[in-house]
């Protein structure tokens, strides 16, 4: 501990020099990167900052991942003070070291960066209110459309396919190959499922391969807490978690924030019958995503808008699944089957949603025509209203 503690004070006095630092508290809710909060005294008043480790066994390249954070944050930056506004509260805050430096490599090659801590405001794990979920929606919304004019080819890949549905089908098919009898025999249901939705998992690289959708700038992480929400006003401030910060579509971040605000039950939630999707939430997040983001999509990414929550959703299915089949290598696990429970609630709300596709779609054209856009057209939706499921059967898991 005594060795942790010295090499956090070398990282403290790169960023302030010494004998600043007033109160230190470690934080232990993150996941991946080790974050400490810090209280520091610059001779007028207590600034309050948050220092980051950033974990390079999941980030196998920090240096790009901070080379895209601060081209974006630079970008949103200027647009905010363009338009007259004060950022400091809008978008993350980069702290530079002693010497300049918007973040600083250590001699065991970790990444260190400190951002300007945002107060009076407050993240959440699960909507409190539909109105939660349409602020949430409508700050990724605006970061998208922020960010729509910033060539993509001035960031890295840092995570190369992360959201490239077929490639992680593919990834499902060897674990399903290489898997032992028993996890096969635990899974039989679900491998069933996925294999059954195989037809919908290059609906998105389609159409970035004919031109119809475009790379963007994306966050690749919309959780609701990714959203600080100000606790005066309720309003979403400002995007944060932006390690993911990547070329990718605009619809993997839509889609993945309906997959993790819509659900009415807990990620690992053993009792099925208590998950579905809750609709008043997902039309929350189109009216918040569309209000700031309309302007900036291609009507086909206002077609596919539904869909892309389905399809995320069963992304994220197939890799927990794929991860019980090669024996829970890559997400923690806290039980017997942890990943399994996991992947069945993912495809329980890919049944969901399947089961309100029309509803759903509806509400995107409501909203869509409500606003001042173009007309909707349905291209690639069937008489009904909805893509054709291609003789796709309902799931049910024991």
């Amino acid at each position: 501990m005594e060795k942790i503690r010295k090499t956090i004070d070398f990282a403290i006095e790169r960023f302030f020099g010494k004998n600043h630092l007033a109160e230190l508290l470690i934080c232990k809710t993150g996941h991946i990167n080790h974050t400490y909060f810090l209280r520091i005294n610059n001779g007028k008043r207590l600034g309050h900052h948050v220092l980051q480790k950033i974990n390079g066994n999941i980030f196998k390249k920090p240096v790009q991942v901070m080379e895209n954070i601060d081209k974006v944050t630079s970008h949103i930056r200027k647009k905010y003070e363009n338009a007259g506004i004060n950022p400091s509260r809008q978008v993350l805050t980069l702290v530079p070291t002693v010497t300049g430096e918007k973040w600083f490599v250590d001699k065991n090659n970790t990444v260190w960066r400190t951002y300007l801590f945002i107060e009076k405001a407050t993240t959440y794990d699960v909507a409190q209110s539909t109105d939660q979920a349409y602020q949430a929606a409508k700050s990724f919304g605006e970061f998208t459309s922020l960010l729509s004019d910033l060539p993509i080819n001035q960031l890295h890949e840092t995570i190369p396919d992360f959201h490239n549905t077929p490639k992680r089908f593919e990834q499902f098919e060897q674990a399903v190959l290489n898997a032992s009898k028993k996890r096969i025999a635990s899974a039989k249901k679900e491998i069933g499922f996925a294999n059954s939705r195989k037809n919908i998992t290059s609906v998105l690289t389609d159409c970035l391969t004919a031109g119809t959708m475009k790379l963007r700038v994306t966050h690749n992480d919309t959780k609701l807490n990714n959203v600080m929400i100000d606790d005066n006003s309720g309003k979403g401030i400002c995007v944060i978690d932006l390690d993911t910060v990547m070329p990718g579509l605009a619809l993997y971040d839509f889609g993945d924030c309906v997959r993790t605000a819509t659900p009415t039950g807990e990620e690992d939630e053993r009792n099925l019958d208590l998950i579905k999707m809750d609709i008043k939430m997902f039309d929350a997040l189109v009216r918040g995503y569309l209000e700031s983001a309309g302007k900036s999509l291609s009507l086909k990414e206002i077609e596919l808008l539904a869909f892309s929550g389905k399809l995320i959703t069963y992304e994220i299915g197939l890799r927990f699944l794929a991860d019980h089949l090669n024996g829970d290598i890559y997400f923690k696990t806290h039980r017997e089957n942890h990943n399994l429970d996991r992947a069945r609630v993912q495809f329980k709300l890919v049944q969901s949603m399947e089961e309100q596709e029309e509803a759903m779609n509806e509400i995107v054209r409501k909203i869509w025509n409500n606003g001042n856009y173009p007309p909707f057209q349905a291209s690639l939706l069937d008489k009904e209203g909805s893509l054709s499921n291609n003789g796709v059967t309902p799931f049910s898991a024991s």
